[in-house]
Order: C-alpha cells, then structure tokens, then sequence
C-alpha cells in the first residue's frame, strides 16, 4: 500500500533480532536502550527463546505503564496483561474460557452486525450461539442500548447470552462511539451481568475532529467503584493497525480486569498450551507501548513519520467519504476512524433477481461483477451482515491517495454503468 514502516520499531526489533548490531554506530541509543531491556527480560538474552506464557515481563510491564497513560493515570496491573498473537488470539482464548453449556443453556455471545468476520468464524468454532445486534446506520452506526436489550431477550429464548462484544472504532463501519454510548454499554453490561469484550485495535486511527476515543477501562473506572470492581472486561489492542501497520509481526496484548482468580488460572493454563506469542511480534508491540518521548534522539523522526501515516489517513477517509456521497445511488457514513469506507449502494430490483438466478447474494454479485469489470476487489457487506434489504461493501482507505483518487472514480463509473444497465 505505499506506506513507510515506522523506523524506530524496525530500529528496535533488528537490533533484539541480532543483537551484534548494538555495537553499531548506526543505530540511535535510545532504540538501543529499549533493545537491551527486552533483550534481558528474555531467556538467555535472546528473542528466539520461549518467553513466559503470558509474555515477557518486561513487556508487560511497559503495557500496563502505556494504559495508565492513556487513560490519565486509572491504574493497569502488569498481572493483568496477557501478551498475543495479534489481537484475534486474544478474543478467541478470552471466547473459549467463556463459552460452556449446552442446548438453550449454550453461552450466547453478542456481537455487533455488520461484524468483523473473525467473531462469527471464533463462535462457530466453539459451537457457541451468535447473537446479533445491529448497529444504527442512520445514526452513523452508533450503539443502541434498546437494541441490545431486544437482542438479549430474543436470545434468551434460545441461548444464554453471557458476552458482549465492541468493536471501537469500528470495522467494517468505521464509527468512533461516544462516551456517553460507552457509559449506557458497560451500565447494560452490569445490569445483565455480561462479560465485555472490548476490541480497540483502531484507538489510534480517529480522523474525525468531534470524535474521540475513550478505552472502555477508562470509562469503566470512571463510573465508580459499584462498575469498576464488578464489570469484568477484556480489552484488545495489536501491532496490525493504528500507525504501525507491521501486521506480519503478530504482536498484541489483552488487559482482564475482574477475572474470578479461579478463571484466571485457567486462562493462564490454557495460555500455556500454546506455550508462548512470537517473541519478536512482543518486542514490536513493546515499541508500540513505549515509543520515542520528547528528548529522546528518535523523538522528532518518530513523531514525524506516525504525524504522517496518520494524516494521510485523515485526508483519505474524508477523501473516500466525499467521493461516495457523489455517486447517485451510494451513502457513506463518516469515516470517523478505523481503516475502511463501508458505504451503501442501491442495488436495482433487476439486478437482484440476476444474482438470485446466478445463487449469489446481490452484493456479491455486484462486487464480483465490480471486480471483472474494473480489477478493484471490495467485500460484499454480506460478509459482515448487513439488515435485511440494505446492500454495502467494505473498502479499505489504505492505497496512495493519488491511487485511492483512480480507484474511487472508477467505482463510481462502475456504479453509474451498473444502475443503467440493471434499470
């Protein structure tokens, strides 16, 4: 997609990869600093030993200092810190531990529609039940208390619904919640006794100036003491997204508050099965969490290049927003954060009756018709749920913006072409 790696982390982890290279005038001391520091929290002073289960100490330590900085100081224990391979193998040891029963008894999990995939695949895996709430596109996707409660009664009928998951900012749809939406989730949350899953993965990637994103820990402890000693929440976070984009180091961590001590030392055991997270991956998400401070050498450079990605992703989800809502028969909500436009598209009744002729849900249809015609490969929103008789596709903001220019006017060629031909 274009985008430079950030220097200092690529810094950090060649050095604790081969450590001969700390001799080296070419490196920055402070990236040499942080190199031996990880390096001595492992096991022999090397990134290709096995780590503790939950991670290296070290590590952990330096996530729970970022969250108390983050959240302005709420407390973060480094027992609470449980490093992983990436977000997604945190959510799925956290589903596992969670899911049990059977029959109407089966441990129903709430999950957001549209959804990322990875919720539906995890569920189905465990043979848990999928509870879906949607999400208020008319209201640029925010989150509906009255919503959970009719997903929570349904499902009650067939299941037993102990797990709410949020996505903030969200994927596919790019909203930033409000605190106040936060404040009614985690309250719903304690009232029905549900165990919070919250996936923060885009904290860093909020473009829209009235948005801003509040971690779900922090607004929890800022409740009080009759939400914060009793809600019991996981929170996600990864090297993949926000300004790093270094997605092939598998670097991640989740924070469990309130964990029962007894579930904790089975989450801690079932950690153990797959013995430990990429050392390496751990090391970049350390430089995630512990980045440059001012008056540190790399400081200037570091905050130029994540100034830049970020920017840049600012202007091309206003760019993609703005491009869509041109196109007669497409809407695109603000693209507050994240990384993707999920807008959408009037499908003509002709057109559907082809797809169903060809077995194909009419958003598939389009996007492979899209992709035939054009080479621009997007993602039917039926991938991701959608509501009944609503039609999207997700397409990532990630490309160059000159590329990201190309691309957006051939979709809207494409559409123009489409609603003439299908008319």
């Amino acid at each position: 997609m274009g985008q430079q790696p950030i220097t200092f982390l690529r810094q950090v982890v060649a050095l604790c990869t081969y450590p001969n290279l700390l001799d080296s005038p070419s490196f920055p001391e402070d990236s040499k600093k942080r190199a031996r520091r990880i390096l001595q929290g492992c096991g022999g002073n090397s990134l290709g030993s096995y780590s503790a289960s939950q991670g290296v100490n070290c590590i952990r330590e330096d996530v729970a200092a970022y969250i108390e900085r983050r959240d302005g100081g709420v407390p973060a224990d480094p027992d609470n810190i449980y490093l992983t391979t990436g977000a997604s193998d945190g959510i799925a040891t956290i589903l596992k531990i969670l899911v049990s029963g059977g029959g109407k008894s089966r441990t129903g999990v709430m999950i957001p529609i549209p959804q990322y995939p990875l919720y539906s695949a995890v569920i189905s895996e465990l043979d848990a039940v999928q509870v879906n709430y949607y999400l208020d596109e008319e209201n640029c996707w925010a989150l509906d208390v009255n919503e959970l409660r009719r997903s929570l009664e349904e499902a009650k009928a067939y299941s037993n619904p102990k797990v709410l998951c949020i996505i903030n900012p969200g994927n596919p749809t790019g909203q930033v919640q409000s605190r106040k939406c936060i404040e009614d989730v985690i309250h719903f949350a304690w009232e029905e006794k549900l165990f919070l899953l919250a996936d923060e993965v885009y904290q860093d990637n909020v473009y829209s100036e009235s948005s801003q994103f509040s971690s779900f820990k922090k607004v929890l402890y800022e409740m009080g003491p009759d939400y914060y000693n009793n809600v019991e929440l996981a929170s996600f976070h990864s090297t993949s997204k926000g300004y790093m984009g270094e997605c092939g180091y598998r670097g991640g961590y989740m924070e469990v508050i309130n964990l029962h001590p007894e579930i904790k030392g089975q989450l801690v055991k079932l950690l153990s099965v797959r013995l430990c997270p990429p050392v390496s991956g751990q090391a970049a998400m350390d430089i995630v969490v512990n980045p440059p401070v001012p008056g540190e050498e790399s400081y200037a450079q570091f905050i130029k290049e994540k100034e830049s990605v970020l920017n840049n992703l600012a202007r091309k989800a206003k760019l993609a927003e703005d491009m869509f809502n041109q196109v007669p028969g497409i809407h695109c909500n603000p693209l507050q954060g994240a990384m993707y436009a999920f807008p959408r598209i009037f499908i003509p009744a002709k057109a559907i009756e082809t797809a169903k002729a060809h077995k194909m849900a009419p958003d598939m249809f389009y996007c492979m018709k899209l992709l035939e015609e054009t080479g621009i490969c997007v993602v039917p929103g039926s991938g991701f749920g959608q509501r009944e008789g609503t039609f999207h596709f997700r397409m990532t903001i990630l490309p160059p913006v000159e590329k990201l220019k190309i691309l957006l006017e051939k979709v809207k060629a494409f559409h123009i072409k489409f609603l003439e031909e299908y008319s």
